[in-house]
C-alpha cells in the first residue's frame, strides 16, 4: 500500500487484532492520519450524496456545464468521483443528527455559527473533488467555484484524518500509472490533474492549495525515483517551481531524480492537453 513504517505496523498489528507498544520520548512527532476513524463514514456518505447531486439535483446544471465545458466526460468524472454541492443545505438531507452531531464539524463537512444560532454545509454551490488517502479511503474534499468569485477552490479544513500539507491529491488513482511510467507528475491542480487523466496521462497528482512541501516529496519516493512538476507557465507557476524545487533537492540523490517541465506563459497542463494533445504535452 506504499505506507510509511509506522502506518504499515499500525495496520498489521490492527489486522493481528494487536497493540503497539508506545514509546514517549517527549520530541514532538508528525501527525499521523488513523487507519480506522469514525469520520471516514461520514465522508464516504457526503462523497456519495455530492455524486448523486451532480447526477440528479434541480441546480446542477451549471456544474454540468462548467465540467462539459472544460472537456470532461461522465466516464472520467464517474473515475475521480466528482460531485455537486448545491447552494443551499445538501447534507441535512444525509444524515439525521446534522443539528446535533459534532463529528460532522470534525470531519469538516458543516459549520455552526458562532452564536450557535444555525449549521451550514461548509462546501455550497461547488463542484466537488473527494481527496483519497494511498488507500483510497476519503479524507476530504476541494470544492471549484463554478463562476467568479473567491476562492477559487475552497479545501476542507484540517482535520484528524487530512492534514492537505501531507496529501496529494490524486495519488491514489495515479499509483498504477505512477509505477507503468515510473514517474510521477505534480502539477498544481484538481482540474489539471483530471484532464491529464482523460488524456491518457494518469500518473498526475497535485497538491492541495499548498507549496510542495518535503512530506509531499518522501511520500511520492515512496512510491518512484522520479519527480517531474509542471505548474502553469506563468510567474505564479515559475515561483512554485522554484519554492518545489528547493523543498525538493536535499532528497535528491544518484538514484532519485528530480525534472521541471515548463509550458508557455499562458498555458497550464489542462489548457495545453486540451489544445495540443497529450503526445505533444
Amino acid at each position: 500500500d506504499n505506507l510509511d513504517f509506522p502506518q504499515a505496523g499500525e495496520e498489521l498489528a490492527k489486522a493481528a487484532g494487536m497493540e503497539i507498544p508506545r514509546e514517549e520520548s517527549g520530541r514532538p512527532h508528525k501527525p499521523r492520519q488513523p487507519t480506522d476513524s469514525p469520520l471516514y463514514p461520514l465522508l464516504t456518505a457526503a462523497a456519495d450524496c455530492y455524486r448523486q447531486a451532480l447526477k440528479g439535483h434541480p441546480a446542477r446544471k451549471a456544474a454540468v456545464d462548467y465540467l462539459k465545458g472544460r472537456g470532461l466526460t461522465g466516464e472520467i468524472a464517474q473515475r475521480f468521483g466528482l460531485g455537486f454541492a448545491p447552494d443551499r443545505p445538501n447534507l441535512s438531507s444525509v444524515f439525521a443528527d446534522y443539528n446535533q452531531s459534532n463529528s460532522l464539524i470534525d470531519a469538516g463537512l458543516i459549520k455552526q455559527k458562532e452564536d450557535n444560532s444555525r449549521r451550514y454545509d461548509f462546501f455550497r454551490d461547488r463542484v466537488m473533488f473527494p481527496i483519497r488517502n494511498v488507500k483510497g479511503q476519503i479524507i476530504g474534499f476541494g470544492g471549484r467555484i463554478m463562476d467568479k468569485g473567491e476562492p477559487k477552490y475552497l479545501n476542507s479544513p484540517e482535520t484528524p484524518v487530512f492534514q492537505k500539507n501531507q496529501e496529494l491529491y490524486g495519488l491514489f488513482e495515479a499509483r498504477s500509472s505512477i509505477s507503468h511510467s515510473r514517474f510521477a507528475l505534480v502539477v498544481e491542480g484538481y482540474m489539471d490533474v483530471v484532464a491529464l487523466a482523460q488524456s491518457g496521462i494518469g500518473n498526475a497528482v497535485a497538491t492541495l492549495g499548498t507549496a510542495t512541501s518535503a512530506l509531499h516529496i518522501q511520500k511520492l519516493f515512496r512510491f518512484t525515483d522520479r519527480i517531474v512538476f509542471s505548474f502553469d507557465g506563468d510567474s505564479a507557476g515559475r515561483k512554485a517551481a522554484w519554492r518545489a524545487m528547493t523543498n525538493a533537492l536535499p532528497y535528491a540523490t544518484d538514484t532519485r531524480t528530480i525534472q521541471f517541465l515548463f509550458l508557455p506563459p499562458e498555458h497550464d497542463p489542462d489548457s495545453f492537453v486540451r489544445e495540443f494533445g497529450a503526445e505533444r504535452f
